[in-house]
């Protein structure tokens, strides 16, 4: 059972983090953001970051560091809001979110040093080469593990298929997709876009499969993700978490108006109320 104190851990950075969201892709202004797909994936990132990964802000490169890749690359507000709590990147840095010059831009753009393993946007890119660097580390004789968020969308894309069989041959065992299965796509529903059974294609494909009623519940993604991390087994992992599209801004949930847009003051001072009331709860 995950330990009390990471969970207490979890929630609190959950609860930062989506403040950063709110913030980030409000400063964006015009631009917009990609606000439902990181809200519904904020506890699995909180969770890698602050009870399973090894890592160090202070280190971003040791050699023995677990990677992450954010696949689904156009989520990266919950990425770059937990670099920010990590200590990767500053306050000041997090504010020029998709600004002129800016290194965060609307889909994470390779930086090392400031914790972005991996370029990402197109999609299933990020899945493929996250496969292909858990073989490197199984090739090299390297200890470390590769996560890799997924989006259940995503999942439409016939690449996601190929490097899936290509991990499942090789035996990536050091390597943990996690789908974050929210429901909602850009053009509307999964049930409506590509209605298919994800636990059975990934079952299929020889993947070690769990999931997660509750993908939004910071003790059960850190038992899942331990297990896993843990694990031997020869086949690579999957958890598909079943979260809420625009988890805790109560106009956002489950909206498909609320996948990419830009957000207005008013809508911005709404947001910011559900998430302070939600302290109070």
């Amino acid at each position: 059972m995950a330990n009390t104190e990471t969970v207490d851990l979890i929630n609190e950075k959950a609860a930062l983090m989506r403040r950063h969201v709110v913030e980030m892709g409000f400063g964006a202004g015009g631009r917009g953001a990609h606000f439902g797909p990181a809200l519904s994936s904020i506890e699995i990132v909180a969770s890698l970051f602050f009870g399973i990964m090894n890592h160090d802000p202070e280190n971003p490169t040791m050699a023995d560091r677990d990677r992450f890749v954010q696949s689904k690359g156009h989520a990266c507000l919950a990425l770059y809001s937990a670099l920010g709590e990590a200590g990767y990147i500053t306050k000041e840095q997090m504010a020029t979110f998709k600004g002129d010059g800016s290194f965060l831009a609307g889909h994470p753009t390779r930086n090392p040093q400031y914790g972005i393993e991996v370029s990402s946007g197109t999609l299933g890119n990020g899945f493929a080469v996250a496969c292909g660097m858990a073989k490197a580390a199984k090739i090299k004789g390297e200890d470390h593990k590769v996560f890799s968020l997924v989006g259940d969308g995503e999942c439409n894309e016939g690449v996601i298929w190929e490097a899936a069989m290509n991990a499942v041959k090789y035996g990536l065992d050091n390597l943990v997709a996690i789908i974050d299965r929210n429901f909602v796509q850009l053009a509307g529903t999964t049930k409506d876009i590509m209605d298919v059974d994800i636990e059975a294609l990934w079952r299929a494909a020889g993947w070690d499969v769990l999931v997660l009623e509750d993908g939004n519940d910071a003790a059960s993604l850190l038992d899942a993700l331990a297990e896993m991390k843990d694990s031997s087994n020869g086949k690579p992992h999957v958890i598909i978490a079943n979260t809420t599209k625009g988890k805790g801004i109560s106009f956002m949930e489950g909206s498909l108006n609320w996948h990419a847009r830009p957000m207005n003051q008013e809508q911005y001072d709404a947001a910011i109320a559900d998430l302070e009331n939600a302290k109070t709860i």
